[in-house]
């Protein structure tokens, strides 16, 4: 039984999935956690965390994607959710890793734009590997998708509120001029995740 339940999982989204983790726990790490920018969604809320508790992303990162998940547990396929823990792990685990050395160039946090495009492409190409393989590192995708069905609101508006509310929270942390990159940052991040979801959901079609 246990065979029959994984085995529509395929390796090479599994090696996928875990690449895109290790992308985005990178990012998060040397950037976004010491640069003052922030994401929207549970990436935002990790770093709220942090900050103003001093709690570890790898600990609130898979406590919250958990909570998202068994939310949306009834909206989504079997296999979304197997490839979802396996990034949502590989996420947690890459992180303490990483928190195990020092930040590669800490000094990037002097340079708000910088880290605001940078940061977004490392979230952007890591959310998006993982989108692309069919699963999500963050239970954004399982949070929207619920919320939209239930409040019948278009998908794309629940994520931008979701952002702004995460990034309005980020302001008993991060100045007001922060912010704005942050802004910046979210929307980039938002569009690299379109375009490499786009080519799995193109190759989906055409088959």
């Amino acid at each position: 039984m246990l065979k029959k339940f994984f085995i529509s999982i395929k390796l090479k989204n599994c090696i996928i999935l875990i690449l895109g983790s290790l992308i985005l726990a990178f990012g998060m790490y040397n950037i976004h956690s010491v640069s003052g920018v922030t994401e929207g969604g549970t990436l935002g809320l990790t770093l709220f965390f942090e900050n103003i508790f001093g709690i570890s992303p790898a600990v609130t990162g898979f406590l919250l994607n958990a909570a998202c998940y068994i939310f949306g547990i009834k909206t989504l396929g079997k296999d979304f959710l197997i490839y979802s823990a396996i990034s949502t792990a590989g996420f947690s685990i890459f992180y303490k890793v990483f928190e195990c050395f020092p930040r590669i160039y800490p000094e990037i946090a002097s340079y708000p734009l910088l880290c605001a495009v940078l940061g977004a492409v490392f979230v952007g190409v890591g959310v998006g590997l993982c989108v692309k393989a069919g699963g999500a590192p963050c239970g954004d995708d399982a949070l929207a998708m619920s919320l939209s069905k239930l409040t019948k609101i278009k998908l794309q508006w629940v994520y931008f509120l979701s952002d702004i509310t995460v990034l309005a929270l980020s302001l008993f942390y991060i100045p007001v001029s922060r912010i704005i990159w942050s802004l910046l940052t979210v929307v980039i991040s938002g569009q690299i995740i379109g375009l490499i979801a786009k080519e799995k959901h193109t190759h989906t079609s055409e088959s």
